[in-house]
């Protein structure tokens, strides 16, 4: 009777906690959009992806003195969550007043709940390549960007820090700061464990257990073959109430075991918009003391 009692209490803390996941992910919806009255800082832009072969969609946060300037910017790419999009950083956030100060472009793609990987099981959905090849080239296309990986970072929370890390484990070579926010870091190794409500996106992601995906997504695995002298700055936070806390921790100490350079700042606080907001302002602090350059680059004058 007392072995029935506590497999019924388990599975309750697991209903809730998905339950609370839903719920959570519905207050990541953009849907104070309409409301918010957006700087004109912020643009929101639409491209054609080579990689998805589809228009996606992406925010722009333009620094202060852009449009009256002819100098070029370091770039922030930052990821949004799972069953968020790419305006949550933008009307959820103190993201736009939070980055006055900095003379750096921030951009907010739209991905979807991809996991922000290539999938495994529908051949047309290729997030990694829309990221890596297609969003990058069209932000250094379009905009006065200054187009070198130490002016470039990338983060984001969630599924979205997840992201980041992994772009920062195997695109080192693109980014000199890779952040993440409440990070869903066990993505294709067993997140759904944590929370359930998240399989059937993990699985599409990823495909079957043991999978060739999952395996090359594994940021555990990456950052343990990874050379610690050609990765990016590493930048992690966590609420200490956040489920996703024991993954980041077991991160944070395997990079300390591989001497990878990285901070690490843990606070009290769930897996919400609240402490994504109010741990934002120490993320693009360090960031931008990484890429932002002390000499102003300038776009020279034409003939």
């Amino acid at each position: 009777m007392r072995r029935r009692a506590n497999s019924q209490f388990a599975s309750l803390q697991v209903l809730a906690l998905a339950l609370l996941i839903v719920a959570q992910a519905m207050a990541a919806q953009p849907r104070s959009f309409a409301k918010k009255v957006l700087s004109p800082r912020v643009l929101e832009q639409t491209f054609h992806s080579k990689a998805l072969d589809r228009e996606m969609h992406y925010m722009i946060v333009l620094p202060a003195d852009y449009g009256s300037s002819r100098k070029r910017y370091p770039v922030l790419y930052l990821l949004h969550g799972w069953a968020g999009d790419f305006k949550n950083w933008v009307t959820l956030t103190n993201l736009v007043d939070d980055s006055q100060s900095y003379p750096m472009i921030i951009v907010t793609p739209d991905a979807q709940n991809s996991w922000y990987v290539n999938s495994a099981m529908i051949e047309k959905d290729r997030f990694e390549d829309y990221i890596a090849d297609d969003l990058i080239r069209e932000i250094d296309g379009h905009w006065r960007t200054i187009a070198s990986p130490h002016r470039r970072a990338i983060a984001g929370l969630s599924m979205g820090g997840y992201g980041s890390l992994l772009f920062g484990l195997k695109h080192a070579d693109f980014f000199s700061v890779a952040g993440s926010v409440s990070g869903a870091l066990d993505g294709p190794a067993g997140v759904e464990q944590v929370m359930p409500v998240l399989r059937e996106s993990t699985d599409r992601a990823y495909g079957a257990a043991e999978s060739a995906t999952r395996t090359a997504n594994n940021i555990f695995s990456l950052a343990e073959k990874a050379e610690s002298s050609k990765l990016p700055y590493l930048f992690v936070e966590c609420g200490a109430q956040d489920p996703f806390l024991p993954s980041n921790r077991k991160f944070v100490n395997d990079l300390s075991q591989k001497h990878i350079p990285y901070e690490y700042h843990e606070y009290p606080g769930a897996h919400n918009w609240e402490f994504w907001d109010s741990s934002l302002p120490l993320m693009l602090e360090v960031i931008a003391a990484r890429i932002v350059p002390k000499t102003p680059r300038t776009v020279p004058k034409t003939q």
